[in-house]
């Protein structure tokens, strides 16, 4: 068993002022975004798109992410206890984030701004999916550092003891498995797979397969959330939000396949 490294999720604090790891790991998310965007355009991987488009597109996902993110939480996981506390919607340094949601806000995102500029939506999405998977890494390293979401017991050599969890039971650091295949496997493929010109929406189709694939599989390994347990089928509400991704990632990869081979 491995020691969990007990870190402060407070990186630095001055006076009332206290800057947390967690926001640092999302600054640095899209820090990186912007950075790998830049690569892209500058080595001709779209000539739609300029930098200053890069930058607004940014900075409006930022706004889908925490809109998108928070409102999917609210209605995927505590629709109910929401409906009766609605002021607490607004609460969201009481925690409370759906990657799912925040895709959704994402997507939205990008189809104005597609409508704006005059572009194919897949033109945008395309261009924006093989920059995401390292900023989600980022986000899982935070979660790991605030020892929250943690995995399921286990007996691993490789298992460690969050304190947080309160039953001094070894878990799986399933945030750990989704840093490294949602974040690092993930972009690897991607960005391979786009360095080559493909049908339009082919790179957005593997992006939700994989993604999809990747979250299913490690939800296995992580802990349920303690208010809703484990859903239809045996599976979390995590799994049943990424199975659409998966079937949506498939149908969009085949028929752009069938149609570059006509």
């Amino acid at each position: 068993m491995l020691e969990y490294p007990k870190i402060d999720p407070i990186a630095l604090q001055i006076g009332p002022l206290a800057i947390h790891w967690y926001g640092l790991m999302y600054l640095a998310g899209f820090a990186l975004v912007y950075l790998l965007g830049r690569h892209r355009i500058k080595s001709g991987h779209t000539t739609s798109l300029n930098v200053r488009d890069l930058e607004d597109l940014i900075f409006y996902s930022v706004l889908g992410v925490v809109l998108g993110g928070r409102l999917g939480y609210v209605l995927f996981y505590k629709p109910g206890y929401y409906l009766s506390h609605p002021l607490e919607v607004l609460y969201l340094w009481q925690g409370g984030m759906s990657f799912h949601g925040g895709l959704i806000g994402v997507i939205l995102v990008m189809l104005l701004f597609a409508r704006k500029k005059g572009l194919p939506f897949f033109a945008i999405s395309d261009f924006i999916a093989p920059l995401i998977p390292l900023g989600l890494g980022f986000g899982r390293l935070g979660n790991f550092i605030n020892g929250e979401l943690w995995g399921r017991p286990t007996d691993v050599p490789w298992a460690m003891v969050f304190p947080d969890s309160g039953d001094g039971l070894p878990r799986h650091p399933s945030q750990l498995y989704e840093l490294g295949l949602e974040g690092i496997v993930l972009f690897a493929l991607l960005w391979w797979f786009s360095s080559k010109p493909r049908p339009l929406g082919q790179v957005s189709g593997l992006f939700l397969m994989g993604y999809g694939t990747f979250r299913f599989l490690v939800e296995f390994t992580r802990e349920p959330d303690n208010f809703l347990g484990l859903l239809a089928g045996g599976l979390s509400m995590g799994q049943w939000l990424s199975l659409p991704m998966v079937a949506l990632g498939a149908i969009m990869f085949s028929l752009t396949a069938k149609r570059s081979s006509r």
